[in-house]
């Protein structure tokens, strides 16, 4: 069943002009069909990234385990890097210069907060 429909349009894609047998026919051939749908779904992929990286930021914002950092006596290497705003690395050449004192505590070096402030006073 053929239409005898012809009807002038624009394809979406690559603009140029055609002439389209339906009513709903949106590109000039398959290659733009294909190549729209490749673009819609890479800017859908991109879309996506961008809700998840907001998302992370708002909970690293929103993020109660920060503010507890502050309330601790004892810290480990990365929540006294986090408090004071350095890499985990700068802490570990202080403990091993000797200008932290750092407990092993299982698997995890234990800093007192008073040293922390010590570095500044």
């Amino acid at each position: 069943m053929s239409s005898n429909l012809y009807i002038p349009k624009t394809c979406m894609h690559c603009g140029n002009a055609f002439v389209a047998r339906t009513t709903v026919t949106k590109y000039c051939g398959d290659t733009c069909a294909k190549k729209a749908y490749k673009a819609r779904k890479r800017n859908q992929k991109i879309q996506a990234t961008l809700t998840q990286d907001m998302k992370k930021q708002h909970e690293v914002v929103s993020n109660p385990d920060l503010n507890a950092v502050h309330n601790k006596d004892f810290l480990s290497v990365t929540e006294a890097s986090q408090l004071i705003g350095v890499s985990r690395w700068t802490i570990q050449r202080m403990i091993k210069q000797g200008r932290l004192k750092a407990v092993p505590f299982g698997r995890k070096r234990i800093l007192a907060r008073w040293q922390i402030e010590n570095l500044f006073n």
